[in-house]
């Protein structure tokens, strides 16, 4: 048994070396991330390793795991202390070494083994680590496993059990690429820039793409856990605008974007133009629903309204369930629903057959992209891009806004904007359609404008994200609203970015 674990113990002492430091606000909704040294330790993540193997034989699943790690500095020791608990309670250790988050995922289906445990910090600063776990392929925690975690691990309880074991996979990486490529060939040459800010996805992209047939230019390949560029996000305009500069100097159809663990992928197009993964999703749910008619799809709250009002999603009887944002929210409702694929505007692409196997590959979403592309001979992306009915969208916007304290701000949010719809006040100068308070607020004009304010799931940040069908001073209008609330906030700090 470990000592039980605390949240408050300073580094270069001799307690941080002896005692579990475990921040609790650490367990988000569906994943862990922590701070490195302030937040979390190697002993934590020795404890947090006992309290999977404890969860795994509380809820009766076979106490075999796969797990890997991501490109950081720290990554790999982590994963090693994890593995130490994880052994502890009797759990069969199945390491695959440097791995993409979906690489993971997959070895859970070509290992035939029930559970994971992937050591990243995704799209987190460097600083940063976390953990994705799930045991019930191809989903991941969600709310009540990861509340029932946080109970075992941070009471100190479990049981150790003999049993448990380690073995180290080697070369599970080319196994995990052929499966991505196998019968994918591209009919036409297709130039792509492959932009992985440094990041674990650099090892893993530029060889993906060649094997379907693209000419690669690589964008910051190179492994570099110092990320010298900018953060591997493709949410981050950063990272879109040079991807966009790479494009355009190098005359590509697509430039492709991946986060530092590989399960998002950006796309910038032929005229150097960002286009945000939820319009990415239109063009994909059209590609798709041409294919396979009347197809359903799920999409985030953060996403447009085109997939409601899209000429040609109608046409092809296309169903659409906007559902809470968070890679397993919407994993789990696509499996739910049996849906053909799910799309979260900060980039993650969930695909069930034939495409994929349910969960987020960014990997997966680029081929489909190029497949996309190839199916459409002679047509740009910028033309594909602009065959969508016109809105006018934001960037995700993230004002800084503590762990301890965001989710009450939301809920004020919630409280204000349907006191004021439901007094048929008017917001932005229209009235107030619709309110949906699936995951935070998203607040809907009369025209289609719309404006969402929630709690990130897995940062000390609030999200806002707007758009308009009909203007930009409509985009502006409604943001006006929501920014107005939010700066008489204490607890709000300072956004990421602006429109």
């Amino acid at each position: 048994m470990l000592p039980t674990p605390t949240s408050e113990v300073a580094p270069n002492t001799a307690a941080y070396e002896t005692t579990p430091l475990i921040k609790p606000t650490g367990f988000r909704e569906y994943d862990a991330r922590w701070l490195i040294g302030s937040e979390f330790n190697l002993m934590g993540a020795q404890a947090l390793g006992f309290g999977i193997g404890n969860l795994l034989h509380e809820r009766g699943v076979e106490p075999d795991i796969v797990v890997g790690h991501d490109y950081r500095s720290y990554s790999s020791s982590i994963k090693l202390a994890m593995t130490a608990g994880l052994m502890a309670p009797g759990c069969r250790v199945h390491d695959i070494g440097l791995a993409l988050s979906p690489m993971a995922y997959f070895a859970q289906f070509a290992l035939d083994i029930p559970a994971v445990a992937m050591v990243t910090a995704s799209h987190n600063d460097n600083g940063w680590t976390g953990v994705k776990m799930g045991a019930d392929r191809p989903l991941t925690f969600g709310p009540d496993e990861i509340g029932r975690l946080k109970e075992i691990v941070l009471s100190g309880s479990g049981v150790a059990r003999h049993g448990g074991g380690y073995r180290y996979i080697d070369g599970f990486m080319a196994r995990y690429i052929d499966d991505l490529v196998e019968g994918k060939k591209l009919s036409h040459p297709l130039k792509v820039v492959a932009a992985c800010g440094n990041g674990t996805a650099g090892l893993f992209a530029p060889r993906v793409l060649r094997a379907i047939g693209c000419e690669v230019v690589e964008l910051d390949c190179t492994l570099d856990y110092n990320f010298p560029n900018y953060n591997p996000n493709p949410e981050d305009m950063k990272m879109l605008h040079a991807v966009a500069d790479a494009v355009r100097d190098s005359g590509a159809a697509v430039g492709l974007a991946f986060d530092g663990d590989g399960d998002r992928c950006g796309v910038v197009d032929d005229s150097g133009e960002e286009i945000f993964a939820d319009k990415v999703g239109v063009l994909l749910a059209r590609d798709l629903s041409a294919l396979y008619p009347g197809s359903n799809f799920v999409v985030d709250v953060k996403s447009t309204g085109l997939f409601m009002t899209d000429p040609v999603l109608q046409q092809n009887d296309v169903k659409v369930d906007y559902w809470k944002t968070g890679h397993s929210y919407i994993k789990r409702r696509v499996n739910e629903l049996g849906a053909r694929a799910g799309f979260e505007k900060s980039g993650h692409f969930f695909f069930n057959a034939p495409v994929g196997r349910g969960y987020d590959d960014g990997l997966i979403a680029a081929i489909a992209v190029c497949e996309m592309l190839d199916r459409n001979p002679g047509k740009t992306l910028s033309e594909l891009r602009a065959s969508l009915p016109r809105t006018w969208q934001s960037p995700t916007m993230s004002p800084h806004c503590g762990d301890e304290v965001k989710y009450g701000v939301v809920d004020r949010a919630v409280e204000h904007f349907k006191e004021k719809a439901e007094s048929g006040a008017k917001l932005a100068g229209q009235s107030v359609r619709e309110v949906i308070t699936v995951n935070g607020i998203r607040i809907v004009l009369e025209d289609g404008t719309w404006g969402l304010v929630r709690a990130s799931s897995n940062k000390p940040e609030l999200v806002v994200v707007v758009e308009s069908p009909t203007s930009e001073d409509n985009m502006r209008a409604i943001f006006a609203e929501i920014d107005g609330f939010l700066s008489a906030q204490p607890e709000v700090g300072e956004y990421n970015q602006k429109i």
